[in-house]
């Protein structure tokens, strides 16, 4: 099984970004962390993150006819990006959402999210953890 984790806009900037709500450990070991997960369940994982709308599209249409599944942190474009919800439809791959944070806890704006209509499962404030959660629902391996 092969997974594409894509990150958007700021999560490279973990443990340096509003701590308080994101918490205090950087991105790198973010990666480290899925990465060692998706290789004790024996899946293959691919981390992909971009702070620009346009890359992260192509991303998701280059995964089409390769890829099992899609975990999607769309940051701020969660709340903007029809086109990240067009190309998850497009390419009809298993998606799920995840958000360090609990948007819907958050700002009036935080609460609409458009890629997320296109996903079939949600982990959102959870932390980092949330990722983990990501994978064993598109494994099944929970």
């Amino acid at each position: 099984m092969h997974i594409l984790v894509i990150n958007g806009p700021n999560i490279n900037m973990l443990g340096i970004r509003e701590p308080e709500i994101y918490g205090k450990t950087g991105y790198a070991d973010l990666c480290g962390m899925i990465e060692e997960y998706a290789r004790k369940k024996e899946i293959e994982i691919e981390i992909f993150q971009s702070n620009h709308e346009g890359a992260i599209v192509d991303r998701i249409q280059q995964a089409y006819g390769n890829t099992d599944g899609i975990i999607i942190n769309p940051a701020a474009y969660t709340h903007t990006s029809i086109a990240i919800l067009d190309a998850l439809k497009a390419v009809g791959i298993p998606a799920v959402e995840v958000h360090i944070s609990d948007i819907s806890a958050r700002e009036e704006f935080r609460k609409i999210s458009y890629a997320g209509m296109a996903c079939e499962a949600h982990f959102a404030g959870f932390g980092l953890k949330g990722y983990l959660k990501a994978i064993d629902h598109l494994t099944g391996k929970g």
